[in-house]
């Protein structure tokens, strides 16, 4: 009977935070200085939550929810949740795998760090070998090249560009997701991991 309490709870505050993340995903935002289909948004926040709270599964999952129902109002036929879904995981599986093996300031800190690293540096393969040729299906390589380009000129090619503005825009973002997150993980975990 408590394992399944347990269980229900889990699942829920996952489900809750899936909506979060949802709600903070539709709620995103160009920079100036990025090409424009390059967003900024706070959706791994509730997904980094929940993998210190209840574990690397639950991360994903709410990341894996936000991109889900994301896809009733996509504007990249599946591809920009698809890059999401995965550049996500790839923060809060390790981050949220690393806190549970040391549940301290220091677990969470280099359990962070470890999913900054992880992220950034898969995010440069995403996109070059999923998200990119996916796009390439419908726009021509030369016309997001040009999006780089005008931008900043001396971009010569697609990993160039992506190097400069795909991997820092992910690791800006989700070392922000990160600072939020020490500032109110302490209050929150309690009452995510059901012990107030």
């Amino acid at each position: 009977m408590t394992a399944n309490k347990v269980n229900v709870r889990k699942l829920t505050v996952t489900a809750l935070m899936g909506a979060a993340a949802t709600v903070l995903m539709f709620i995103s935002f160009g920079l100036p200085f990025l090409p424009p289909y390059l967003k900024f948004d706070f959706s791994e926040l509730p997904a980094l939550l929940a993998a210190f709270a209840l574990g690397p599964v639950s991360g994903a999952t709410v990341c894996l929810i936000k991109n889900l129902i994301n896809l009733f109002a996509t504007t990249t036929g599946g591809v920009g949740e698809l890059c999401n879904f995965l550049i996500g995981i790839c923060f809060v599986i390790p981050a949220g795998w690393l806190y549970r093996k040391k549940p301290n300031r220091r677990g969470a800190v280099l359990g962070a760090v470890l999913g900054l690293v992880i992220s950034t540096v898969f995010s440069v393969f995403i996109n070059y070998y999923v998200v990119y040729p996916a796009y390439m299906q419908v726009l021509k390589e030369e016309a997001i090249l040009g999006m780089y380009q005008a931008l900043i000129p001396g971009i010569q090619n697609l990993f160039q560009g992506i190097l400069v503005f795909n991997a820092p825009l992910t690791f800006v973002k989700e070392a922000a997701d990160v600072l939020v997150t020490f500032l109110i993980y302490k209050k929150l975990s309690p009452v995510l991991k059901g012990t107030k």
